[in-house]
């Protein structure tokens, strides 16, 4: 019998990949449910473009590989990170949907697999025989309307209950176990083929064929972590070179300080198998974090994509696990000592450095990733 697994995420299956669609894609021989995160029900009200996503849960579910079938998880109740009632009153309607289609897919006792602590109190409720949680950021370090001790309490109890917890960076480690057994660091990885082909000239997207060089990249979305006030002081300290940013900010993240910048150029967000072609055209690809408990427990996807193209890589200090490819890539703290290290990464006297990232880029694959993360599994019985 292949193994069944109920997957609560918290992306989107169609948005652009995550870890979330990385790892799913990659349980092979399991037959996977994946339940894309619910909105509040008070959303909508804010951002006009997700009503749909209010009814979006009684739609039937989308085959979207052969073994994995996508579902919308129905509306929740708002502030369910600050009050606790209100997490356990949508976790009865969750487990509902959730129990009823792993019904009518025949599962039974299926590994139950989840993203966010919030999701405790509905998988109490939730038929299942294990229960794992891949922990990929330290989720009581967001901003917004949420109570930081309450979110670390409900992780607690989750991680506790857990038959395995996965986590992406050393700090998240460190906390979950403390209060699991069974607790692994293995961080976050890229797509190294679709990756690696950036390493080599690639004709350019058109919006960059007329661009001045040289161009210091970034992919990615612009979240509130992202150093944009960084990025805008070294543009000012060097108006010949271009900075691209391939990602679009999210909502109430303030670039106004780079839109007002003459050689910045905010493309928004692309298509992820069209990333590659745009940062073939970068001569420095930029990973930049604000520091802060967020930041620095983040295992960056781009970081990842940017040691599968080869080229050359600046980095903030934190995530801290960029410290452990310093002998590849350029670390940087402040303005002037980030425009600085990017002249260096301009200049790399051989191909020395860049042969090192490709070799980083390819042991941090998403497929040696799961290779680990299946091994540990199986070693716990949790997949055959």
């Amino acid at each position: 019998m292949k193994n069944q697994v109920l997957f609560m995420a918290t992306t989107p299956w169609h948005a652009n990949p995550t870890r979330k669609q990385e790892v799913a894609k990659r349980l092979s021989g399991c037959e996977i449910l994946y339940f894309d995160p619910p909105i509040t029900f008070i959303a909508p009200m804010k951002d006009k473009s997700l009503r749909p996503r209010l009814k979006a849960w009684k739609e039937e579910g989308e085959q979207v590989t052969e073994n994995i079938v996508r579902y919308s998880l129905p509306p929740v109740m708002p502030f369910y990170n600050k009050y606790r009632v209100f997490n356990k009153m949508s976790a009865g309607r969750t487990a509902r949907f959730v129990n009823e289609k792993a019904k009518e897919h025949g599962f039974e006792d299926p590994v139950l697999w989840v993203y966010h602590p919030s999701n405790v109190d509905a998988a109490r409720k939730i038929a299942h025989s294990k229960l794992v949680y891949d922990c990929v950021d330290r989720h009581s370090g967001y901003p917004g309307i949420i109570d930081p001790v309450l979110v670390d309490e409900m992780e607690s109890e989750l991680a506790r209950e857990c038959d395995a917890v996965f986590a992406t960076a050393q700090g998240l480690y460190d906390t979950l176990s403390r209060v699991s057994r069974h607790a692994f660091f293995l961080p976050n990885g890229a797509n190294f083929e679709m990756f690696r082909k950036a390493a080599e000239p690639q004709e350019r997207p058109e919006e960059l064929k007329d661009i001045k060089t040289p161009i210091m990249g970034f992919v990615g979305a612009i979240q509130q972590c992202i150093d944009r006030e960084l990025a805008a002081a070294v543009a000012r300290l060097r108006p010949d070179w271009t900075f691209v940013f391939v990602g679009a900010p999210l909502a109430g993240v303030d670039v106004s300080m780079l839109e007002a910048l003459p050689n910045v150029r905010l493309l928004g967000a692309k298509p992820h198998a069209e990333v590659p072609n745009y940062i073939s055209a970068f001569d420095v690809c930029m990973n930049l974090f604000a520091a802060g408990d967020l930041s620095r427990d983040v295992s960056p996807l781009k970081f990842y994509e940017y040691l599968a193209t080869g080229k050359p890589v600046v980095s903030t200090p934190q995530p801290l696990q960029v410290q452990d490819f310093a002998d590849a890539v350029y670390i940087a703290d402040g303005a002037e000592e980030f425009a600085a290290a990017c002249e260096r990464a301009l200049h790399e006297p051989d191909d020395s450095k860049k042969l090192r990232r490709i070799e980083y880029g390819s042991r941090c694959s998403w497929d040696s990733r799961m290779k680990e993360m299946r091994m540990r599994l199986g070693e716990l019985d949790i997949l055959k």
